[in-house]
């Protein structure tokens, strides 16, 4: 970890390194992954099937891609009550959320002219759950409920099973969130399998999820042929705090991100130097009790940064600038400031809301933009899973009247058959010369 002050002569270097942060190199396995796509369209199960038995060791056969209901009901039977309804409390949660995104679709009608969009559901989605370091059934329900509110009829989900090995949690969860399909298979090869359809999983029109480096690459290379949430970095938290905030509380939450994986990216911001340095002495302390504590400490090591600005104002600035995936605003007065944050992927108010409640439990999509994109992106939400249609509608005296604007705009183009498909409906038929 490193703590620099705004009076460091190397301040400016590590603000603009952490502005312009992109931990994630698309570029260097990208003939790797575009070997398997192409495998994967050539060959469709097949080459599936291959790739699962070499990246993930697990030889299954055509009847075995897809889990079973009975592998459902093992999956129930392998977990607690308390952690079903645990499950069941966070669903619900989301769900009501998330159903106050719909969106409607709506016309209004002015001198002979009827305009209006449509709103429709896209009509299949993949879900990709990574099964790498953790078990994620969070994600399972954070990505398929919105989809399912928005009114997708066939939700699949892909997630790898390492040796075989199933994540009850993530199976339940997806029984929970309304998954229709589950296939066992994971990387880049899941991602293509779902982009382009196989003998046994569908074509869908959208793929979201966050993966490792190969699925985000996979997810780029199909984006034109699906759509796609967007190409998701490590996870990042900056805290904004004062002097009101609670040093073994800031440790707290830095670790909490610090722990989900080496490239983390763990931040305080805060004008209070004397805070900066009683959060480095409870970050060494709770680490050491917690039990991903290798990956902690190279993310510690690597990411984290506790930056000591000359006033609270200059650390809401920074924060915008940098745009972060989650933002505390550990403050005495945080609704206050609030209203200055213009970039964030979500923002958790004062001293008792810790990023955690919107991992699992608040209800808004902890799908979030990273590596700054919130300067241009949102949270994952209903809108991802619908399609916009504009309608359009002219009566003849509504054409005749607008007819003479519509040629000019088509000969400003030099478009004489747009012209003339106006001219044809005014003219009666004749074609403009």
């Amino acid at each position: 970890m490193k703590l620099c002050k705004f009076t460091d002569s190397d301040y400016q270097a590590v603000t603009e390194a952490l502005e312009n942060r992109s931990n994630m190199d698309l570029f260097t396995h990208d003939e790797v992954v575009r070997k398997i796509l192409l495998d994967l369209k050539e060959k469709g199960d097949t080459a599936l099937l291959e790739y699962t038995k070499r990246f993930d060791r697990y030889d299954l056969s055509v009847e075995q891609l897809r889990v079973t209901p009975d592998e459902i009901r093992l999956a129930y039977s392998s977990v607690t009550e308390q952690e079903i309804a645990a499950l069941k409390e966070a669903a619900e949660r989301i769900r009501r959320f998330h159903e106050r995104q719909r969106q409607e679709s709506w016309r209004y009608d002015e001198d002979g002219i009827s305009l209006g969009q449509m709103v429709r559901s896209l009509a299949t989605v993949g879900i990709y759950v990574p099964g790498g370091k953790a078990s994620y059934p969070s994600s399972v329900l954070m990505n398929a409920i919105p989809a399912k509110v928005a009114g997708v009829d066939r939700v699949i989900m892909c997630s790898p099973f390492p040796d075989g090995e199933t994540r009850p949690h993530v199976l339940v969860a997806a029984d929970i969130a309304g998954v229709t399909e589950i296939y066992k298979v994971g990387g880049a090869q899941a991602v293509a399998a779902m982009a382009f359809g196989t003998e046994t999983l569908p074509r869908v029109d959208k793929i979201v999820g966050p993966g490792n480096i190969f699925v985000a690459l996979a997810k780029r290379q199909v984006f034109g042929i699906v759509d796609i949430d967007m190409i998701a970095g490590p996870s990042e938290i900056l805290i904004v705090a004062d002097h009101s905030a609670n040093p073994a509380y800031v440790a707290a939450d830095l670790l909490s991100q610090a722990e989900h994986d080496e490239e983390a990216v763990p931040i305080l911001v805060t004008p209070e130097e004397a805070l900066a340095r009683e959060v480095m002495v409870e970050l060494e302390k709770q680490k050491k009790s917690l039990s991903r504590q290798r990956i902690i400490e190279v993310s510690l090591g690597k990411e984290c940064r506790l930056l000591v600005t000359e006033s609270l104002e200059a650390a809401i600035d920074l924060a915008n600038r940098l745009a972060p995936e989650h933002l505390e605003l550990a403050l005495e007065d945080p609704e206050y400031w609030v209203e200055k944050i213009q970039n964030a992927g979500a923002v958790f108010l004062g001293h008792f809301t810790p990023e955690a409640v919107g991992d699992y439990l608040a209800g808004p999509n902890h799908v979030l933009p990273t590596s700054g994109t919130a300067r241009f992106s949102s949270p994952l939400g209903v809108y991802d899973f619908v399609k916009r249609t504009s309608v359009i509608s002219y009566s003849q005296a509504a054409l005749e009247k607008c007819g003479k604007n519509l040629n000019l705009l088509a000969e400003m183009e030099d478009l004489g058959a747009h012209a003339n498909s106006v001219a044809m409906r005014i003219e009666g038929g004749k074609i403009k010369s």
